[in-house]
């Protein structure tokens, strides 16, 4: 049985203050600099040894039943057990869900984490606590409404470029397909009280074509790629000509303008986003689907009744971003090709038809690619929703929301494959043993990177917040987390 433990701008306008917020605005910076005049630099590593160089954050927006894909309750009643059978996988006495065949194959590079809970039970809220690992200020209520993006705290993603911001990445975190919504765009995929300097380089994925584009890469009319490419001059007048003294403030505007200029000239990027460049076999190998269940869209290299769909190309996309040097890319899996992970009524045919499938292949063909690559030792994956699903079966064939337990899968970065830490119940209802928070998970995936989880954050006032508010999971990797 497995262990269950544990850019040169010229211009014939003088630079000043008031023209340099306008020329960010043109190319769509203009958004926070009033902060970055003030910025101070903040951030501790904490002398951590780093395990991994990136993360691929999978996150299953609506909340997939656990019961029914990695936790399966054979022996429980058939209320809660529901019409799946569990199926042999290459870990000797771990099973998982029938519908899950290509992630069965490759469970000895998994770990699984089985005891994961908090007590948010509604989707924005409990979108909050999993994406940064933070209880809601708000909690948890049927109104709701999230607060101004300046209160909220950051994603992990966000935190994560603050700390790295002195290292001069062109990117540090990635998302993509395009922002999800519940009523009202969720909170938690932005830079927070950090400032929008930290939010996210955003990728949007069109379904029809399959492809790729960022608003960040596109241009003004008038500024070409050339004029981007020597952008030295225009730091230089930032300076001389816009009345700032030298000091701490001075640098970090200095520093936030080559990071967006360095972005609008990346050719790795633009090369990372034109996944028309990889091979067909590949793209295939991320999402070819029999039958073309659920496959509203995203028809693109279809053939003999199979389609490419996109949320095999969003991994097979995470991998090219990993590949370009992108240390953190979260992959939102949020209502595509006309289904999401809310399965309130026809859980199961949602799942067998629409959901697993379309899991499944590309979760499997990630692991597979990365490790081919020589890039799995270096890149952890986590992939999880906000919750999971009530053990027992509703009316209406369903399950509910359930977040008093439920599982995150993990592979890559040193964990152990093959692994289970914590358990549920006999029901899958509550953990039985060693639960995990949002905020352990977040503290874990720090420690992978080599940051103490007690390293700081800062508000744009200057408070201090640490990173994660959790424990790291030791016991997930092959020697621990020092």
């Amino acid at each position: 049985m497995p262990d269950s433990r544990r850019t040169n701008w010229r211009t014939d306008e003088p630079l000043n203050r008031r023209r340099l917020l306008q020329l960010g605005a043109l190319t769509g910076l203009g958004s926070g600099l009033q902060r970055l005049f003030e910025a101070q630099a903040f951030g501790n590593s904490g002398g951590r040894k780093a395990r991994i160089k990136s993360c691929i954050l999978i996150f299953y927006f609506g909340g997939p039943s656990h019961i029914d894909t990695f936790d399966m309750k054979p022996h429980a009643p058939a209320e809660v057990r529901g019409e799946f059978k569990p199926i042999a996988t290459s870990v000797p006495g771990l099973a998982v869900c029938e519908h899950l065949p290509h992630t069965a194959r490759v469970m000895h590079k998994v770990a699984l984490v089985r005891s994961l809970n908090h007590n948010m039970r509604l989707h924005d809220a409990a979108c909050v606590q999993t994406l940064t690992g933070r209880v809601p200020a708000r909690g948890d209520g049927e109104n709701f409404v999230p607060p101004d993006e300046a209160t909220l705290f950051p994603s992990l993603g966000a935190s994560m470029t603050y700390l790295r911001r002195d290292e001069h990445l062109t990117v540090v975190n990635a998302a993509l397909p395009y922002v999800f919504r519940n009523v009202v765009p969720t909170p938690c995929q932005t830079g927070g009280f950090l400032g929008s300097a930290y939010n996210p380089f955003q990728i949007n994925g069109d379904p029809e074509t399959l492809g790729y584009q960022s608003e960040s890469l596109k241009l003004p009319a008038e500024l070409t790629i050339e004029r981007v490419a020597a952008r030295t001059e225009l730091l230089r007048q930032v300076d001389a000509g816009a009345g700032l003294a030298p000091g701490a403030a001075s640098l970090r505007l200095r520093e936030h303008y080559q990071k967006a200029f360095d972005l609008l000239g990346s050719e790795a990027v633009r090369r990372a986003l034109d996944i028309e460049r990889e091979d067909s076999r590949t793209r295939d190998r991320y999402g070819r689907v029999t039958g073309m269940n659920g496959a509203a869209g995203g028809t693109n290299g279809a053939e003999n009744g199979f389609a490419r769909n996109l949320r095999g190309q969003n991994l097979l996309l995470a991998r090219r971003l990993v590949e370009a040097g992108v240390p953190f890319v979260n992959v939102y899996d949020f209502r595509q090709q006309g289904q999401n992970w809310d399965a309130h009524s026809k859980n199961f045919t949602q799942h067998k038809e629409h959901l697993l499938p379309m899991c499944d292949q590309p979760l499997a063909a990630l692991i597979e690619d990365l490790d081919e690559r020589g890039l799995l030792d270096t890149t952890l994956v986590v992939a999880l929703g906000e919750f999971g699903r009530t053990p027992k079966i509703n009316k209406d064939a369903g399950r509910d929301h359930w977040p008093d337990c439920y599982t995150s899968v993990l592979a890559g970065g040193g964990v152990r494959g093959g692994y289970v830490y914590g358990a549920s119940d006999k029901l899958g209802a509550y953990p039985a043993f060693d639960p995990v928070s949002p905020g352990d998970l977040a503290a874990t995936i720090f420690a992978a990177f080599g940051i103490d989880p007690a390293a700081e954050i800062h508000d744009t006032f200057g408070r201090p917040f640490r990173v994660a508010e959790g424990q790291p999971i030791g016991n997930l990797f092959g020697d621990g987390l020092v």
